[in-house]
């Protein structure tokens, strides 16, 4: 889905590639024993190694490679047997070595592809280029005093995969996409939370425009640490405008870094950018290569859970749902295991509309998270049943899911305590429909008379006589006997 921005002169288009920092979720960081417990107290979690301390070496979590590997599965993406740490020079505060222990030339997956679908129905391959893995940073803090900056370290030294994509984003939208199927897939294999707003996931993307239909790429920016899906897409879209703004007044782009203002919805110049050269890379002289086995990694395929393309795919086949309501149901583990539970032995379609409808309008009205629900999937399962088998109406199971909501009970339970069975003795029916006519005698007459419009009236009446218990099916149907 190419997005163009249209000028006097020329229509342009944007050539975007991203590079989202994912936290590994490990109990420890990379090269040391101290916890990643996040929101603890500030430099609470600090080793010796993390701070920096001469003569302390690293020592590789094993964890992390487990689940970088696993993440690399995900992304169909080639796993290397051999790659190398190495270490990446620059001077910053919050990077106390004056280095970062990385991998560059040898990382340890290699290209993937990962597929996103579309607001127009298409879909797309994003090429992945690489995943590295590598210890985070410490976090920076400016806003506790206007003349000094803080520095937290439990941050640093915290496990990162950085996952590197091919400049293939023409959208603001496939941008978003991506980082919505990213955090997806992460959170599934169990690899990253995928909490932006902790910081657990930061996106940095790199924005260049072309004119549209020519070839090659031109001088690039890159927006640092974007923490949101929202932002990310604002981000590309608003410094593609400034780029075009810029060469449409006869300018040049300088490769620089850019911060963005959540405020202003602005990109800010911070800095020309570095390129390779200036990092110095060398091969990290305290940790060896990486060597994995065919064994090691075979071990980690057998781990894999499905994931969630193949999960829509078997929604949509199994249990008869719509791409939409699929793509919903699968984009969070929690939610598609709780509409498996709900849907075993019942009508898949039905139960997704009610945990689509009912459920998540009533979880994003009271702000709680579908494990906070007091409506459990059993009890759907129970409710679709209880109206396909004409125990109770639709409309009465509004009530009933009202009250399931209200009390946690079985909806069985409640339709038999507060006497909701649905009226299905034709006998009975017919009864209330003879009642009505007979009370709406002037209604009759203008219905015989040709105005057929009244037929729902007299439907409404024959309900609400009945408090909504009589089957609606069976009113219709002896109302039209009825009115010949």
């Amino acid at each position: 889905m190419t997005y163009t921005i249209k000028t006097e002169k020329n229509e342009w288009e944007i050539v975007c590639g991203l590079e989202i920092h994912c936290q590994i979720i490990s109990k420890s960081k990379i090269f040391s024993g101290a916890s990643t417990e996040f929101g603890d107290d500030a430099n609470e979690n600090v080793s010796f190694i993390d701070a920096g301390m001469p003569g302390m070496l690293p020592v590789l979590n094993k964890e992390c490679v487990r689940q970088a590997v696993k993440t690399g599965l995900g992304l169909n993406a080639e796993i290397n047997k051999y790659s190398v740490f190495s270490r990446k020079n620059y001077f910053y505060a919050d990077q106390p070595n004056g280095y970062q222990i990385t991998q560059y030339e040898y990382p340890i997956v290699g290209f993937g592809k990962v597929k996103i679908d579309l607001s127009d129905g298409t879909s797309k391959e994003i090429g992945i280029t690489r995943i590295h893995i590598e210890q985070d940073a410490a976090k920076s803090i400016h806003d506790l005093n206007p003349k000094k900056s803080y520095i937290d370290f439990n941050r640093a030294g915290v496990g990162l995969m950085e996952i590197v994509t091919e400049p293939d984003f023409r959208s603001p939208e496939e941008a978003g996409a991506f980082l919505k199927k990213l955090r997806s897939i992460v959170r599934y294999l169990g690899t990253c939370d995928g909490n932006m707003d902790e910081g657990s996931m930061r996106c940095d993307a790199s924005i260049s425009v072309r004119l549209k239909g020519e070839a090659g790429m031109r001088e690039r920016a890159e927006v640092k640490n974007v923490n949101s899906v929202k932002f990310a897409m604002q981000a590309i879209e608003n410094e593609a405008k400034r780029q075009v703004e810029i060469y449409e007044q006869g300018g040049t782009i300088a490769q620089q870094t850019c911060r963005f203002d959540q405020t202003t919805g602005q990109t800010k110049f911070m800095r020309l950018k570095e390129y390779a050269d200036d990092y110095r890379y060398f091969p990290e002289p305290d940790l060896p290569p990486l060597e994995l086995t065919d064994e090691y990694i075979e071990q980690i395929k057998k781990e894999m859970v499905e994931l969630p393309d193949a999960k829509k795919e078997r929604f949509i086949k199994d249990f008869g749902l719509t791409a939409y309501d699929a793509d919903v149901l699968t984009e969070a583990k929690e939610t598609a295991d709780f509409f498996e539970k709900a849907a075993a032995g019942h009508d898949g379609k039905k139960v997704a509309n009610w945990i689509l409808g009912d459920l998540f309008a009533n979880l994003n009205a009271n702000k709680l998270t579908l494990d906070q629900s007091p409506v459990k999937p059993e009890m759907i399962g129970e409710l679709v049943d209880l109206i396909s088998n004409n125990t109770i109406s639709g409309k009465i199971a509004k009530d009933v899911f009202a009250l399931m909501w209200q009390t946690g009970d079985m909806p069985s339970k409640i339709v038999e305590e507060k006497g909701l069975k649905q009226v299905t003795d034709s006998g009975a029916i017919e009864a209330l429909v003879d009642s009505v006519l007979a009370q709406n005698a002037e209604n009759l007459a203008l219905y015989k008379a040709g105005k057929t419009n009244l037929f729902g009236f007299f439907v409404g009446q024959v309900m609400k006589q009945s408090k909504g218990s009589a089957n609606p099916q069976m009113v219709n149907e002896l109302l039209k006997k009825k009115l010949g």
